[in-house]
């Protein structure tokens, strides 16, 4: 899968983290979205904003695309990102199930 073939809602959370553009981030989620972050949940366009402040725009997150493959089960992908930001610097996988063309399920570690 190269970056061209990466699904819309991933490629959406990549360009809103990339362009500090935290509305367009939570939109590529689905209403009811999980996300597991080593250990720590959140639920819902609510959660996902929350992690969003702390986690990902809000320590200036910036996301570059290394790999990017189709997981097992349909609409699910791994998709490995090098990130740099105030509070995280590192490569490493992350697991996404899409429903409805929206991330459903993001898992971190």
């Amino acid at each position: 899968m190269t970056g061209a073939d990466v699904p819309t809602a991933v490629r959406a959370f990549i360009d809103a983290t990339n362009r500090a553009d935290s509305d367009a981030f939570v939109d590529a989620f689905t209403e009811d979205a999980h996300l597991y972050d080593y250990g720590r949940e959140f639920h819902g366009h609510a959660g996902v904003r929350d992690w969003n402040r702390t986690d990902n725009i809000g320590v200036r997150a910036h996301f570059d695309l290394v790999d990017a493959t189709a997981g097992d089960a349909e609409d699910t992908y791994v998709v490995t990102l090098k990130v740099t930001s105030h509070r995280y610097n590192g490569t490493g996988p992350m697991s996404f199930r899409l429903r409805d063309g929206l991330i459903a399920d993001l898992r971190i570690g």
